[in-house]
């Protein structure tokens, strides 16, 4: 039996992610300072033991080097455009991935949930880092286990990166979507790359015009189907980068059409279909 939802409540994680935020706001007054750059291991230990508290309760957590691995560069060049890929090497035993920033104002930065449709044996995608942290990813296995794998990264600054741009034309045309396919053959998984228009405010951004900051407004929930089936939900917060960018793959018998459905914690709501490359039934 798969088991998707935290064992403690939404409400819990919620007033949890308030209090990382406020907390990051009271240390930095809104700049951004690596906070964590001088922590030791033990201090790294016990908050993210605080944290997988906060969202898998007590369900046991064992490391792995098989079932999930993190690709991160060790120094981000941009700490607001951070590219993470997630390889799944035994995929036929994944359910969903749980991608933790451990340092970030809200570290719970996206759930990913597979359906029949995917191929989950990798995904990439890019987020913002805060401080220099931890970056933790979870399996959990068909069976309902947890095992987790953890990579270093050295950033700073990137969920309070102003956009370069005013919120307005950061807004324009948000919601637009593309999708580019490279075919993967007969009996081989179909990569696609999905590319969605918005700015991901975290909240923490300051308007370079008004001097205010921007209210968070992000997309948190994502589906894509093929022809009807599930291939991935994803539920993402702040950590997710401006104008996400997600890299995925079919399973070799997923069809057409590709409907993705995105909407943001503002009721935004926006419905795109593709066609992906072979035969479309």
């Amino acid at each position: 039996m798969i088991t998707h939802a935290p064992t403690r409540t939404a409400q819990t994680r919620r007033s949890f992610t308030a209090a990382l935020c406020l907390s990051a706001a009271l240390l930095t007054g809104g700049s951004a300072l690596a906070a964590g750059a001088s922590d030791t291991d033990a201090e790294r230990l016990e908050r993210w033991k605080e944290i997988a508290t906060s969202i898998f309760g007590d369900r046991a957590i064992e490391a792995t080097d098989t079932l999930i691995k993190v690709d991160a560069p060790p120094r981000a060049l941009d700490a607001a455009l951070v590219p993470i890929t997630l390889m799944m090497p035994e995929k036929d035993r994944i359910a969903a991935i749980h991608l933790v920033i451990d340092d970030n104002p809200s570290p719970y930065a996206a759930h990913i949930t597979f359906g029949p449709a995917a191929d989950p044996g990798e995904i990439k995608l890019r987020v913002r880092i805060n401080n220099y942290t931890n970056v933790h990813a979870v399996a959990e296995t068909k069976d309902g286990k947890l095992y987790e794998a953890v990579k270093f990264v050295k950033a700073s600054g990137g969920c309070s990166a102003p956009m370069g741009m005013s919120d307005e034309e950061a807004l324009k045309g948000a919601g637009d979507m593309r999708m580019k396919f490279a075919e993967g053959g007969q009996a081989k998984p179909t990569e696609a790359t999905l590319m969605i228009r918005h700015p991901n405010f975290s909240g923490m951004q300051m308007n370079q015009i008004t001097r205010d900051y921007t209210p968070a407004r992000y997309i948190n929930k994502l589906d894509v189907t093929a022809n009807g089936t599930l291939v991935f939900s994803m539920n993402g917060d702040i950590s997710i980068a401006s104008n996400p960018v997600i890299n995925f793959a079919l399973a070799p018998d997923a069809r057409g059409p590709i409907k993705v459905v995105a909407s943001d914690n503002q009721q935004g709501r926006w419905e795109h279909s593709f066609n992906p490359p072979g035969p479309s039934n």
